[in-house]
C-alpha cells in the first residue's frame, strides 16, 4: 500500500474542499457518469497497484495535510480536447487526519504508511483550529 499527498490549491479550509468535490460529484451525475469526487493529472501513478491496495489521498490544505480520502479508482482516460489524462476517483467520506506540515510542491508525492498522519479520532481534537493544533503538535504537547 502507497498513499498519495496533493495540494488542495485554492482552498482556505476543509470545508473549501468539500464544496468543490459536491460541484464535481454533481457536475458528474449529470452527465450521467458515477457520483464519486475525482482528480484529472496529467500523470498516471505509476504506483497505482499499491495506491488501489487501501491508499488514500492526503489533501494539503494552506500548507498543512488535514484530510485523506481513500482512492477507488485510477483510470487513464482522454479528456474532451483528445489529450490523455489520469482521472483519480476518490470515496466520498472525507476523513480528518492530525495537521502535518508540507512545503509546497508541485504535482503529488508519494507517502509511505508509516509517515502518514494519523486519522483524527476525538471529537475535541477535531474542534482545535488545524493552526493550533499543529502548533501543539510541534511544541511537543500534542
Amino acid at each position: 500500500m502507497i498513499h498519495l499527498v496533493k495540494l488542495c490549491v485554492g482552498a482556505e479550509t476543509v470545508d473549501d474542499l468539500i464544496f468543490w468535490q459536491q460541484r464535481v460529484m454533481a457536475e458528474r451525475r449529470s452527465h450521467g457518469e458515477p457520483g464519486f469526487p475525482v482528480h484529472h493529472t496529467r500523470q498516471s501513478p505509476k504506483r497505482a497497484d499499491e495506491l488501489l491496495d487501501g491508499g488514500s489521498i492526503f489533501w494539503v490544505i494552506k500548507g498543512v495535510i488535514l484530510v485523506r480520502q481513500q482512492v477507488r479508482n485510477v483510470s487513464a482516460l482522454n479528456d474532451r480536447s483528445g489529450r490523455k489524462i489520469c482521472e483519480i476517483e476518490f470515496e466520498r467520506d472525507l476523513v480528518l487526519t492530525e495537521p502535518q506540515g508540507r512545503k509546497a510542491f508541485q504535482g503529488w508525492r508519494y507517502l509511505k504508511p508509516e509517515d502518514a498522519p494519523l486519522d483524527l479520532t476525538s471529537s475535541a481534537a477535531r474542534d482545535v483550529p488545524p493552526e493550533l493544533s499543529s502548533a501543539l503538535k510541534d511544541a511537543g504537547v500534542w
